[in-house]
């Protein structure tokens, strides 16, 4: 029984969080329910990860805590709520941004998500590429690579000001076009969902997809330690810009521990909430 069962998180856990979680924020949002349900859908969706990261382990280190449960945490807090004001404020810029409405209005609403992920990914796809290449963007990215362990949190693990950077760099074509503010409460919500999913410790079935989707198995690559591995792998949903990039790269005979993450040139980088926020300008 125990063995069906971990078979069926690994097969299932993708398609749940992928397509399930975003199929039910999806209904939330047509359906007019409030706006703030998909709070509670998301904390599901983080416990969720957290119990089959426990069940179905990529690797048992990665679930012990390094004195940085508190710290993630914050970090999470903090750029959710970043997210949210954003969210709020959104009904001012984006009339002060749309240039044309060329938004595509009559299409489903999951097309109309789907769409908007595929114009996301590309921008933020190139802000990361260029945080890996530009000192003073590296110096702010650098807080999100000093990464121990791999799990879930990890993604919401990012100095504030970098978020906001990929942020522009993920929407900005999308509100000149006119996209509207449901569809951008659905894109950052399947942000979080892929930040969960890409970051998770879940040894995962992903078959195929694992060429197309930046998934976890793709994406603890780009979190090895030496900048000679870790320059791959950029892509948040999916490893298509990466493709164009020449920068998309799998092994399937690597398996990735503890010893293999971090930052090979700043081995005691900071690891408390308010050091690690200060850090890139103090190097400054």
């Amino acid at each position: 029984m125990k063995h069906l069962t971990t078979v069926a998180v690994k097969v299932l856990y993708l398609p749940a969080l992928l397509i399930g979680g975003n199929g039910i924020a999806i209904y939330i949002v047509a359906a007019g329910y409030p706006k703030i349900w998909l709070i509670p859908l998301l904390l599901l969706l983080i416990g969720v990860s957290f119990l089959a990261e426990r069940w179905v382990a990529y690797n048992q280190t990665f679930n012990i805590p390094q004195q940085d449960t508190a710290r993630d945490v914050l970090h999470a807090l903090n750029n959710e709520l970043m997210n949210l004001i954003g969210l709020s404020l959104l009904p001012f810029i984006a009339g002060a941004l749309t240039v044309v409405n060329w938004w595509p209005l009559e299409w489903p609403l999951a097309v109309q998500l789907l769409l908007a992920v595929i114009v996301a990914d590309i921008g933020i796809t190139l802000a990361h590429y260029a945080s890996h290449r530009l000192t003073l963007l590296w110096k702010l990215h650098a807080v999100h690579h000093s990464v121990k362990r791999m799990y879930g949190f990890n993604g919401l693990m990012k100095h504030p000001l970098h978020q906001l950077l990929e942020t522009i760099a993920g929407i900005t074509p999308l509100l000149i076009v006119g996209i509207p503010q449901d569809v951008l409460i659905l894109l950052t919500t399947a942000v979080i969902i892929q930040l969960l999913l890409q970051h998770s410790n879940v040894a995962y079935f992903a078959g195929p997809f694992k060429y197309i989707l930046a998934i976890n198995s793709v994406h603890r690559f780009h979190h090895l330690r030496t900048s000679a591995e870790g320059n791959v792998n950029f892509g948040l949903f999916t490893t298509l810009t990466d493709r164009v990039l020449g920068t998309a790269y799998f092994d399937f005979e690597r398996v990735i521990g503890v010893d293999d993450l971090g930052i090979a040139t700043e081995p005691d980088y900071p690891t408390r909430y308010l050091s690690q926020l200060l850090h890139p300008f103090r190097r400054i």
